[in-house]
């Protein structure tokens, strides 16, 4: 006779949550770039932000663009993963991810 398991069987969401996930990170992803180029501009008063091989820029300048550009990156992908999660809760009353690790 095999023994049954008094475990409640947790909903898997992970199938579910991709979709949203990646329509929310793409929709983040440009976002992103609208902000950081709002924001380039109010910093430097440039249309254009240096990339790493202009001759024409310094370490600075460069560098600064950088972590402005990764810093507004970062924000808008973790406030959609979170607000994806959030609905994805919210509508099934389950987490979509299992483990409490984070993404990296």
């Amino acid at each position: 006779m095999a023994k049954k398991s008094n475990k409640p069987k947790k909903l898997k969401l992970p199938l579910a949550y991709k979709p949203l996930g990646f329509a929310l990170g793409w929709a983040s992803g440009a976002l992103a770039g609208v902000a950081f180029r709002k924001t380039w501009m109010a910093i430097r008063h440039e249309e254009d932000a240096p990339d790493a091989l202009d001759r024409e820029r310094g370490w600075g300048e460069i560098l600064l663009a950088a972590a402005v550009q990764g810093a507004l990156f970062a924000v808008a992908r973790s406030l959609a993963d979170r607000t994806g999660a959030k609905a994805i809760e919210r509508s099934t009353g389950v987490w979509p991810v299992a483990d409490q690790g984070g993404r990296d």
